[in-house]
């Protein structure tokens, strides 16, 4: 999130208007308020089994601040189709994989236990499936002898600040091509 609110200046085509976490003690949510940007949370844990309940009081703040693009990171909160199709080509995510590879969590570990030689970020248009919409970029970054889950995911955090910049930059105006760093 900083990384993606840092790199919204300049000529940058798009602004943050709203850093919004499920979880009220999110650090994004500090930092974004340092950085002057209007926060929100909607804690998940009172809507345990409620979905839909949940997603009303995400709406909420969203709508209020009107954003043209939402931009996921660090939101580990499965969606519904109603809320992903609401925001339809609109909604982006970051996930710490070379999608179509190892969706969901666990992706670090993964790619170790099958012994790939790369790994890498990905960010993907957000709809109703799981880490399954169209890619708008990736990174790649090597496995090399040694790596833990944790040391991997470390070198992999440094292309997902690369990466969601450059691919929001595009997406911004329109431009879907994919970013491959």
């Amino acid at each position: 999130m900083v990384a993606l609110a840092r790199s919204m200046v300049g000529d940058h085509p798009a602004r943050p208007v709203l850093v919004l976490s499920n979880d009220p003690d999110a650090k994004g949510l500090t930092r974004a308020a340092e950085m002057g940007i209007p926060v929100a949370a909607v804690d998940h844990r009172p809507f345990r089994g409620d979905r839909a309940g949940f997603e009303a009081a995400l709406l909420q703040p969203l709508l209020a601040a009107a954003p043209d693009v939402l931009c996921l990171a660090g939101f580990m909160r499965i969606l519904t189709p109603a809320f992903t199709q609401r925001f339809a080509g609109r909604m982006l995510n970051i996930h710490p994989s070379l999608l179509p590879k190892y969706p969901g969590l666990h992706t670090h570990q993964r790619a170790l236990d099958a012994g790939d030689h790369q790994a890498g970020c990905t960010v993907h248009e957000v709809i109703a499936a799981l880490d399954a919409g169209p890619v708008l970029g990736q990174a790649r970054v090597p496995v090399l002898p040694g790596d833990t889950a944790d040391v991997l995911a470390a070198r992999v955090l440094v292309q997902e600040h690369r990466l969601y910049p450059a691919v929001l930059r595009r997406f911004a105006v329109g431009d879907r091509t994919p970013v491959i760093l």
